[in-house]
C-alpha cells in the first residue's frame, strides 16, 4: 500500500513550527557566541557523520556533518552541556580539530535518519554494487515484462533497498535501457526505462518510503548531499561487471512531490560500432574514409541531443586511431573512455572550457582533436584556425540539417571567410528503430506505393548503387519476447552529407543563406535524411512511421 502523505494544511503548519524552531536556535546561538547552522540546508558528509556512533550523538543531542582533513564541524542542541564537551575532548584526543554550531533538535533528528545508511556505505557501496548478483539477475531479466514481473513480486515491506537497486539496475541492463527514470507522484512513484529513444512504464506503484530509502540510496551512491531536496544535483558512480565497468550519471531535481531522478547509463560496448554499422551507405562510408584520411579539416556532425553524433565521432576516432598518431579530446563530460585517445573534460572551475581546453590542447602537438561541441565563437575561431594550420578537427554543432552548420558558425561571430577553408564535411545525422530481426515480418505493399518508391529509387543520383533498392522488402513490425513486444530493437543512423570545397568558398564570400547552401547541396546531389532514412525502409530495417517521426511528412509519399 502506498505511504499516506501529510495534507497542504499539514505541511504548510509544519513549515511554520520548524521556522519558529530554528529561529530559535539562531538565537541561543546567538546567545552563547557559537555559530548557528540549519541543517535542513547544510550537506552532511557521511564520513563526518561515521565519526560518532548514533546512540552517543543521540544521547548527546548533536552531530558530525563535516569532515575536512582532520578539521570536524559538530553540531550541537547545547555546545556549553557536559555530554557535548566529553565528545569533544574524544575528537580532540583522537587528533582532530572541533568547530561547534548550535542547532535545532528537528534538524538532528532529520540528520539521525542518516545514520541507516552508514552502514550500507561502509559495507558495499564501492562503486561495484553487488556484482555478482546484478549480473546473475540480468541474464533473466531480457525484456520489459520480465523487468516488470520481477518488481511487481517484491514485498516492499520486507526487502532491502540494495535488493531492490539490484533488481532495478539489472533490469535496465538486461533490456539495453539508456536511462532509468525515477517519477515521484502525489502517492506512489513511477519507474520508467528508455528503449532504442522511448520511454516505457516498468513499475507505476512504488511506495514513497521504499522510493525515499532508494533516493538516498543514489545519492550516497553518486557522492550527492543526501539532506539536501530543493535544488538541483548531479553525480556518477560505476557499475563494476565481469567483463566491464558501466558509468551511471545520475541527475536529480526537486518537482512537486518530491523529487525526480534520471540515471544515464554509459555502457562502453554501445559505442563500439564500426562505420558500416553506423548505417552509413557505401557512398557515404567512401566519402568518410576519404576524409579521414587527409592530414587536416574540420567534420561536424550535427544534430540534436541524443541522436548519435558521439558514437558517430568516436567511430571516426577508432578508424583513426594508431600508434602513430596523437589524438586528444576536450568533453563535457567524458561520457565514454577510448584506448588510444587522450581524453580531457571541461572544468569551468579552473578556467578549463572548450576554447581554453582547446588552447592548451594545440600545445600538445596533436594530429587529431574532437571538440565535445562547439557552443560559442571563441571555441569556433580555434577550432577553424586549427583545421588551416594541420590538424584533424572533430565536433559537433546544435542545427537542423547539415546546409545549416555554415550559418550557424556565422552566426557565433565566425568569420565567412576562415569557414569555407578550413570546413571539409558537415554530416548531419537522426536515429530510428530498427526492426527486431526475430519477428519482422513482410508487409503488405499498395501496389502504388511500391510504384512510388521505385519511381524515387530511379531518382537516386549516380553515385548510390541502386542495386540493393531495385526489389523493394518492406517489412512491418510484430513483436516477441526479444524485443519486449515492441516489434523494434536497436537503432540506426540515417545521415545526410554536405561537403566543402572551393565552391562552398566562393559561395559563402558571396552569401550565407540556408536557401542558397541547399541549392548548393542539391548540386552535390546530397541524399538528404529523409531520402536516407526511405531507402532503409525499401530494404526492410525500419518503417515509414519511424523515419517521419525524426524528419516529418514525405511529401511525394502522400501524394
Amino acid at each position: 500500500m502506498a505511504e499516506e502523505r501529510i495534507s497542504p494544511i499539514q505541511r504548510r503548519l509544519a513549515d511554520i513550527r520548524r521556522d519558529a524552531e530554528e529561529r530559535d536556535a539562531a538565537r541561543r546561538a546567538a546567545r552563547t557566541g557559537s555559530p548557528y547552522i540549519d541543517l535542513r540546508k547544510a550537506p552532511v558528509s557521511m564520513d563526518a557523520l561515521r565519526l560518532v556512533p548514533e546512540a552517543t550523538a543521540k544521547d548527546a543531542r548533536l552531530v558530525s556533518v563535516e569532515l575536512k582533513v582532520r578539521d570536524v564541524a559538530l553540531a550541537a542542541y547545547d555546545p556549553s552541556a557536559q555530554k557535548t564537551k566529553a565528545i569533544v575532548d574524544d575528537l580532540a584526543s583522537r587528533k582532530y580539530a572541533v568547530k561547534l554550531f548550535t542547532t535545532s533538535l528537528s534538524g538532528l533528528e532529520q540528520v539521525w535518519q542518516m545514520y541507516k545508511f552508514a552502514p550500507e556505505e561502509t559495507k558495499d557501496i564501492t562503486g561495484k554494487f553487488e556484482i555478482s548478483r546484478v549480473e546473475a539477475l540480468l541474464q533473466n531479466l531480457v525484456n520489459l515484462q520480465l523487468v516488470g514481473k520481477e518488481v511487481e513480486k517484491l514485498e516492499f515491506q520486507k526487502i532491502t533497498t540494495t535488493n531492490l537497486f539490484e533488481v532495478i539496475l539489472a533490469g535496465a541492463l538486461g533490456t539495453h535501457a539508456s536511462d532509468i527514470h525515477f517519477e515521484a507522484e502525489e502517492k506512489s512513484a513511477r519507474i520508467r526505462l528508455r528503449l532504442d529513444g522511448l520511454l516505457h512504464d516498468v513499475f507505476t506503484a512504488l511506495p514513497l518510503k521504499n522510493y525515499d530509502a532508494l533516493l538516498s540510496r543514489i545519492k550516497l551512491l553518486s557522492g550527492l548531499k543526501i539532506n539536501v531536496r530543493g535544488e538541483p544535483q548531479d553525480g556518477r558512480f560505476t557499475i563494476g561487471l565481469s567483463a566491464k565497468e558501466i558509468e551511471v550519471r545520475v541527475s536529480i531535481i526537486p518537482s512537486e512531490f518530491g523529487e525526480a531522478v534520471v540515471m544515464r547509463i554509459l555502457d562502453p560496448s554501445s559505442i563500439l560500432v564500426d562505420l558500416p554499422k553506423l548505417g552509413l551507405r557505401p557512398d557515404n562510408l567512401a566519402l568518410v574514409e576519404t576524409e579521414l584520411a587527409k592530414p587536416n579539416g574540420l567534420i561536424l556532425n550535427t544534430g540534436p541531443t541524443g541522436s548519435g553524433k558521439t558514437t558517430t565521432l568516436y567511430a571516426f576516432l577508432r578508424r583513426i586511431v594508431d600508434p602513430e598518431t596523437k589524438i586528444i579530446t576536450v568533453e563535457d563530460p567524458i561520457e565514454y573512455r577510448v584506448l588510444g585517445i587522450e581524453q580531457t573534460q571541461v572544468n569551468p572551475d579552473v578556467g578549463y572550457t572548450f576554447a581554453g581546453g582547446l588552447r592548451a590542447i594545440l600545445r600538445q602537438d596533436p594530429d587529431a582533436i574532437l571538440i565535445g561541441e562547439i557552443r560559442d565563437k571563441e571555441t569556433a575561431d580555434i577550432a577553424l584556425q586549427a583545421s588551416l594550420t594541420g590538424h584533424l578537427v572533430f565536433s559537433t554543432l546544435h542545427t537542423n540539417d547539415a546546409a545549416g552548420a555554415v550559418p550557424r558558425l556565422v552566426d557565433l561571430g565566425v568569420r565567412p571567410a576562415t569557414v569555407g577553408p578550413a570546413l571539409t564535411l558537415v554530416i548531419a545525422q537522426r536515429l530510428v528503430r530498427k526492426f527486431c530481426l526475430k519477428c519482422r515480418a513482410p508487409a503488405d505493399v499498395d501496389p502504388k506505393l511500391n510504384a512510388k518508391f521505385a519511381e524515387f529509387v530511379g531518382r537516386l543520383p549516380a553515385h548510390v548503387d541502386r542495386t540493393p533498392y531495385e526489389n523493394p522488402k518492406i517489412m512491418r513490425a510484430v513483436g516477441c519476447e526479444a524485443c519486449s513486444n515492441l516489434g523494434y530493437k536497436g537503432r540506426i543512423g540515417i545521415f545526410e552529407f554536405f561537403h566543402g570545397g572551393p565552391e562552398l568558398e566562393e559561395l559563402i564570400l558571396k552569401e550565407v543563406s540556408e536557401v542558397s547552401l541547399k541549392k548548393l547541396a542539391g548540386k552535390q546531389e546530397m541524399v538528404t535524411m529523409q531520402e536516407d532514412g526511405v531507402l532503409k525502409v525499401i530494404i526492410g530495417e525500419t518503417d515509414i512511421s519511424e523515419v517521419e517521426k525524426v524528419t516529418g511528412p514525405i511529401p511525394w509519399l502522400h501524394k
